[in-house]
């Protein structure tokens, strides 16, 4: 589970995994939950299969390098689509997603701290629950 808890002071506290990519690379059905953290320019996370045993599991995707360095590249599956919008930036250029299509975290205005959280809300669709930056969608 992507959730350990610890006592600390007689206090039960929650601490989420966090995964640093250095490479582009999957994120497994298994790291849902986890915080992914990208540090290096042009990645590409790819997001696993949207499944019946996934469904409602979220991944928080976090821009940690430099202002102005970075270009994140969340991969949906073929399968799948990334729906919503942060702030004025729309997953989609028409209603409902588009199916396969990747969600950016553009370079030229990318700060560190900028991050996505994902939920795999139904079969074939990611949706956007929350975010800060600007994001865009493959054209």
């Amino acid at each position: 589970m992507a959730t350990n808890n610890y006592l600390s002071n007689d206090v039960e506290r929650n601490q989420v995994a966090q995964t640093t990519y250095t490479t582009t690379g999957d994120i497994s059905p298994a790291d849902l939950g986890n915080d992914h953290n990208v540090a290096t320019d042009a990645l590409v996370l790819s997001l696993p299969l949207i499944t019946s045993g996934n469904l409602g599991c979220t991944v928080l995707c976090r821009n940690t390098g430099a202002d102005g360095n970075n270009i994140i590249t969340l991969s949906p599956d073929a399968a799948d689509s990334v729906n919503g919008s942060i702030a004025n930036a729309a997953a989609d250029s028409v209603a409902g997603g588009v199916v396969g299509k990747d969600w950016i975290n553009t370079k030229a205005t990318a700060n560190n701290g900028d991050y996505v959280v994902l939920r795999a809300a139904a079969l074939t669709k990611w949706y956007i629950v929350g975010g800060v930056g600007i994001w865009a969608s493959e054209a």
